[in-house]
């Protein structure tokens, strides 16, 4: 009979102290979990799902096929489904195309606590504080009333732009990325509806994915962890609005950076919002005594009892008054409104022209802004050093207009441009940024398309097709046994 080794042979001594202590009996469970293989799932993104339905995840099974994630069912905005293994999602051009996003599955639980402690079917102003790579913003993105504002945040700069890649994908225009430390921030007092807290943490709920995470851990490290997380806490309290939600999630399981953090909100203007889980998700409730409430104070999710990995989420509500920020779009702004037969000329791209007002930044850039949040843009333009928002369009070389790669992403694009539809096998020579030849020559510029979504721009040359994918985003695997 095969055994597993034992995790005690090789992990931290004192994380596996601390979860015998907070497990009891379940530990064995739990030890048993942790080297299965982990679980894989993916969420779909509900303006791109047509041709989506019968999609193939490289092998023999469809959407129709995969179970679905719990709290992402089939009613919600955001389905989500288990893969029984692993494809390569890079070389999956619906995937390049941002019909769906890989993320865990227990962290989508966001979803739930939002939609039982927010209206989700009214505008709202809403900020991701820690936002890179994406999974929470595009899931944001996808459930908010579309007028609503997404700021999406990320402090560290070297993660800022797989932020912007994925949200480019997603194709949703009322998107802000911003690269801010919480504190510098403080222009927005009272500014949200709504601030989501993913906090960096030690990451114990993602040592099955993660082995290296494990290397770093250490009760050192939590309580380095623990301070920072109540620093960016600190920071984003002012940020809301009285009455404003602020939901705080760890991919940890211990309480000092949970529970401790938890009473800290408590104890600074907030109340916690208890949220009613069926108890089939095995998702399990935490106490904090000393609070004196009988509710739950927290979500946290364990290997052994769900089919994802190790997640806490809370949610709370201020209950104190921050005097919010005056919108002024009179202010200093680094943009200017293109001329009319520019914004003529550029109109001519996207499906609804008439719910956007046409703007040029002082590199050329063209861009378009939602008009309901057209002021609000406005005033974000020069309340935020280090932003790009609203959806980059393309820019002017003389009387020509060059699209942009995020246009032809963007789920705002004319869906009446022309467009060539690519197989599999050129899908992905088009990811590799290979010119492509066809029988019969075309002209100008073309949608590339696969399964009636777009994946970005070519330029039709007689019979070859020059390929204008970003050189940043051309894959770098070879394709050869995929084709």
């Amino acid at each position: 009979m095969t055994t597993h080794k034992p995790l005690s042979a090789g992990w931290p001594l004192a994380f596996l102290e601390q979860m015998r202590a907070q497990l009891g009996s379940d530990f064995t469970e739990f030890e048993s979990a942790l080297v299965q293989p982990t679980p894989v799932s993916i969420r779909m993104n509900p303006r791109k799902m047509a041709g989506v339905a019968t999609h193939q995840y490289g092998s023999a099974y469809n959407i129709n096929d995969l179970a679905q994630v719990p709290w992402c069912p089939e009613t919600s905005p955001v389905r989500a489904f288990y893969l029984p293994e692993r494809p390569s999602f890079t070389l999956d051009p619906l995937f390049q195309a941002g019909a769906y996003y890989v993320q865990e599955a227990s962290s989508m639980l966001l979803y739930e606590a939002l939609r039982q402690t927010v209206n989700l079917n009214r505008p709202m102003r809403v900020l991701d504080l820690c936002a890179a790579p994406g999974g929470k913003s595009t899931l944001l993105a996808s459930v908010l009333h579309p007028d609503s504002l997404l700021i999406c945040n990320e402090v560290i700069r070297s993660r800022v732009s797989v932020l912007r890649e994925n949200l480019d994908k997603w194709g949703y225009p009322n998107v802000v990325v911003s690269h801010h430390d919480p504190e510098d921030m403080n222009n927005l007092t009272g500014f949200f509806d709504v601030v989501v807290v993913d906090a960096p943490c030690s990451g114990e709920g993602l040592f099955r994915k993660d082995p290296d995470a494990m290397q770093e851990w250490s009760e050192d490290s939590v309580q380095l962890c623990s301070a920072r997380q109540k620093r960016i806490l600190a920071a984003a309290a002012p940020l809301l609005d009285k009455g404003g939600v602020l939901i705080y999630s760890t991919c940890t399981y211990n309480d000092t950076e949970n529970n401790e953090n938890v009473r800290y909100l408590v104890n600074s203007g907030f109340r916690n919002r208890p949220l009613i889980l069926p108890a089939e998700w095995n998702v399990v409730e935490k106490q904090a005594g000393d609070l004196e409430t009988g509710d739950a104070v927290g979500y946290q999710c364990y290997p052994h009892r769900v089919r994802g990995e190790g997640f806490f989420i809370s949610v709370f509500q201020k209950t104190g008054f921050t005097a919010p920020v005056k919108l002024d779009a009179r202010t200093f702004r680094t943009i200017r409104a293109l001329r009319t037969r520019e914004a003529a000329s550029a109109a001519k791209w996207l499906q609804n022209p008439a719910d956007f007002s046409l703007w040029e930044k002082p590199n050329g850039d063209v861009m378009a802004l939602p008009k309901a949040l057209e002021k609000t843009f406005l005033f974000l333009d020069s309340a935020l050093k280090s932003k790009g928002f609203g959806l980059e369009m393309g820019q002017f070389k003389g009387t020509d207009f060059i699209p942009s790669h995020a246009l032809a992403l963007s789920t705002a694009i004319n869906q009446n441009l022309p467009g060539l539809a690519l197989s599999k096998e050129d899908a992905l020579r088009y990811f590799k940024k290979e010119n492509l030849v066809f029988d019969e020559p075309v002209k100008g510029w073309l949608l590339a398309q696969y399964e009636g979504l777009n994946l970005g721009w070519v330029k039709g040359v007689g019979t070859r097709v020059n390929n204008y994918l970003p050189k940043d985003w051309r894959i770098r695997m070879d394709i050869k046994e995929y084709i």
